[in-house]
């Protein structure tokens, strides 16, 4: 089927407009690509669409006015729906959003996790489109957004070959990000993206930036223990992990050396010690924004697969549990908490040992 361009009766729908969500619409929207923002802030949403939606950092700083409206205000129904909503809240958006998606059209889950099996499950593979996403932005406020940093931006079917579909979507994300990339196996990409994502949420434990997490090194064992739990299962499930910008998951796959793995630890500290972003989504979202995580959508399911596979999952069980403590306020973001799972860290490492 020949794809047709977005045009205004037929606009590019980006369900979210935060960090990820935001930072691509007011890039199109720049570029003369239609779009329409879909977000629940009202002010956010009166912003983009009057004042227009602020992008600021060291990559880029301009301010595009957005066509956006809240999930009330949605009409119609489109043909490229872009889902850029937190994890956790992906099942209960897509029964909005639903009844929008064209009978011939599709979902592109530009999110953290392997949130296109929930997709999948509601909308079916066949409108399914996975996307890696890995740049630094965060949410400031209502018409304000930070792009701390390029990186990776990744676009994908979820079964089968690429299709024209797939590239067109590839191409407009060129618009943002030149150096995008088009593949068939984004699982491997995704599967990489969650490995690199219990390091970053072992950093949010405590208030120190990602440079100096990843720079201590007193801290490795703990970013080498989770990361190689995650490759484990990825291994177990058969992926085959994609490394990308700074960062190569096999560093941490079963067998690997560990002078590989604290080389690639200490390739990410200065991957962010370059970085205008010096803390991650997930720290900013128990500091700043004292909301609940993407810890259970994002790496829940990975200690799912592990357990169904018969591995032990300590470090990454301990993790989520650590991050679940500081959601409920049982415990600070400090070095006391840090310090937990590195304690199991070290006894994991130990029984290893002496079982070697």
């Amino acid at each position: 089927m020949e794809l047709k361009p977005p045009s205004a009766s037929d606009p590019i729908l980006v369900w979210g407009g935060g960090a990820i969500g935001g930072t691509i619409a007011a890039y199109w929207a720049r570029a003369g690509v239609p779009v329409l923002l879909v977000d629940i802030v009202q002010a956010h949403v009166e912003a983009c669409r009057t004042t227009g939606l602020r992008i600021e950092g060291p990559v880029d700083q301009f301010t595009q006015q957005v066509p956006a409206v809240t999930p009330s205000e949605l009409q119609g129904v489109y043909s490229r729906i872009v889902l850029a909503v937190k994890a956790q809240n992906t099942a209960a958006v897509m029964l909005d959003l639903l009844p929008h998606l064209a009978a011939d059209g599709f979902v592109l889950s530009a999110q953290n996790g392997l949130n296109e099996i929930t997709i999948a499950e509601h909308a079916g593979a066949d409108r399914t489109i996975g996307c890696y996403i890995g740049f630094a932005s965060d949410w400031l406020g209502p018409g304000q957004v930070l792009y701390g940093g390029r990186a990776e931006v990744v676009i994908g079917e979820i079964e089968g070959p690429s299709r024209p579909r797939t590239a067109d979507m590839h191409r407009l994300m060129q618009i943002f990000e030149p150096e995008a990339v088009l593949t068939e196996n984004i699982w491997g990409y995704l599967w990489s993206k969650l490995c690199l994502a219990s390091m970053l949420f072992a950093t949010a434990l405590n208030n120190d930036d990602m440079p100096s997490n990843f720079a201590d090194p007193k801290r490795v064992l703990v970013f080498d223990r989770l990361a190689r739990e995650v490759m484990a299962v990825a291994c177990a499930r058969h992926v085959t992990t994609q490394p990308f910008r700074n960062f190569d998951p096999l560093a941490f796959a079963p067998g690997s050396d560990e002078s590989v793995s604290r080389a690639a630890v200490a390739q990410l500290a200065l991957r962010w010690r370059n970085s205008a972003k010096k803390h991650s989504g997930f720290w900013r979202d128990m500091a700043v924004r004292k909301r609940r995580t993407e810890v259970d959508p994002m790496l829940g399911p990975v200690a799912d697969f592990g357990k169904q596979a018969g591995l032990d999952m300590p470090a990454l069980c301990t993790l989520i549990g650590l991050v679940h403590d500081i959601e409920d306020g049982r415990r600070e973001q400090s070095w006391d908490t840090f310090q937990v799972l590195l304690d199991e860290c070290v006894r994991q490492s130990g029984h290893l040992q002496s079982q070697a």
